[in-house]
């Protein structure tokens, strides 16, 4: 076991002498002090017998007997059948060569939990919601690990649901954590979640690399990844294929989250390659707390909706400040860019239409794509134009040479070759050199 841990660990300072910018040392991957097996503890990785049981009885048993350094938890090789679990603090989660922790499709066996303050209801049905399958809250010190073993969500049961208009209550995320810090996933694949695959919230100092999540393009709302309300978040070299963006920065919705008041900030998304009919990567639409200090780059994206889109509403408040995306490639997107305030809904009728959001300082540069359809979009509100954009090097070959113009209101900023020319609203009250100076 030793071993393997030291194999990751090596193959991060690989990326680290390649010259390449890497998490290393972000959030130490721990060697734990003691390693203990599904199996110790009545798992029996069949695909058919429920293992619930034995993983609750494994993680009571590192709370509670707290080993100085904390304790691996070894899921084998094999199919182990579960309902959803809680994991505890200063433990590894190590999934095994062949390992698959599936889902049980039994709706009835989840549990409902609270719905998140700053949300104020579920996020989908008014109350609360069903429990992640993997679930962490108030935790410090937690990492989902293997040997690309598979965290199976068996979720085309929920999304028959959504479908058929009878899901009772917000559909199950596969990994959430709330209120908890230090957290690695690395080498391990995401499939088939019934709801967003893997949802940090208040969380802090979370690194997610090497992970590989897929669900089918028709699949409702399976996001990749979605920080929210979290800060200091290191997401990279990551491979994404879902039905819903690939990764999507949030801050709560609302009133609630104008309440709740916890932005999300110190967050970069690099080396992601994946595929969505909507989103590569995304900012909103629920960004009530703000959002701030996001970098975004070395993205590829194929086959794919809206390249970047940053999206927020009347009513959500809150700000989307100091954005920077570099080096995105593109190939077969409907739109390249889309910058909107009039995107996503509401949790009730008790929004404030008056609660604007501000968005300033986002910069794009080094963007290229073909068989693109439509460049970009960029609307503000009329209430609140969007300020101190900066569009620099883009370059989008539109399908069969047609002459697509970008569409632009309430904004200003600078624009800077960028083909197709950018719109006009684009022309710098700044100055000519305000995009190179900002990037």
């Amino acid at each position: 076991m030793l071993l393997k841990l030291v194999t990751l660990f090596f193959l991060l300072l690989v990326h680290y002498a390649m010259g390449e910018e890497t998490c290393l040392g972000f959030v130490p991957m721990k060697m734990r002090a003691e390693t203990i097996s599904l199996v110790d503890y009545g798992g029996v990785g069949d695909g058919q017998t429920l293992n619930t049981k034995a993983f609750k009885e494994a993680i009571y048993r590192i709370e509670h007997l707290n080993r100085p350094g904390g304790t691996l938890l070894y899921v084998p090789a094999g199919v182990w059948l579960t309902g959803p679990f809680n994991l505890t603090s200063h433990m590894t989660l190590f999934l095994a060569k062949g390992a698959v922790i599936k889902a049980t499709q039994d709706a009835a066996s989840w549990p409902l939990i609270d719905p998140l303050p700053s949300y104020g209801r579920g996020r989908e049905k008014p109350g609360g919601r069903f429990s992640s399958l993997i679930h962490g809250d108030g935790l410090n010190d937690v990492i989902i690990t293997g040997e690309n073993g598979t965290i199976d969500g068996q979720g085309d049961v929920w999304w028959n649901m959504w479908r058929q208009g009878t899901l009772p209550f917000t559909r199950p995320h596969l990994l959430e954590f709330m209120h908890t810090s230090e957290i690695i996933i690395s080498n391990v694949v995401l499939q088939n979640s019934p709801f967003w695959n893997m949802h940090p919230v208040y969380c802090s100092n979370v690194v997610i690399n090497n992970v590989t999540i897929l669900a089918p393009r028709d699949s409702p709302n399976t996001d990749g990844i979605d920080p929210d309300s979290s800060s200091n978040i290191c997401i990279e070299d990551n491979y994404i294929s879902t039905g819903d963006d690939l990764v999507a920065v949030k801050s709560g919705w609302d009133e609630y989250g104008i309440a709740y008041g916890r932005p999300s900030s110190g967050i970069t998304i690099r080396r992601l390659t994946g595929s969505s009919p909507f989103a590569g990567v995304a900012v909103g639409s629920e960004t009530s707390g703000g959002v701030e200090n996001v970098s975004i780059e070395h993205i590829t994206l194929d086959n794919t909706g809206i390249g970047i889109h940053i999206k927020t509403n009347e009513g959500r408040g809150g700000y989307i400040r100091n954005i920077t995306v570099t080096n995105v490639n593109m190939h077969v997107v409907r739109m390249g860019i889309k910058i909107a305030g009039d995107v996503g809904d509401h949790p009730d009728e008790k929004f404030d239409p008056k609660a604007v959001p501000v968005v300033d300082g986002l910069t794009l540069k080094g963007i290229w794509g073909d068989n693109v359809q439509m460049p970009g979009l960029i609307h503000g509100l009329k209430s609140s134009s969007f300020t101190r954009i900066c569009l620099y090097d883009i370059k989008f070959e539109i399908v069969g040479g047609r002459e697509v113009p970008w569409k632009c209101a309430d904004v200003s900023g600078s624009a800077s070759d960028v083909e197709p020319l950018a719109c006009t609203e684009l022309a710098s009250p700044y100055g000519p050199n305000f995009c190179a100076n900002a990037v």
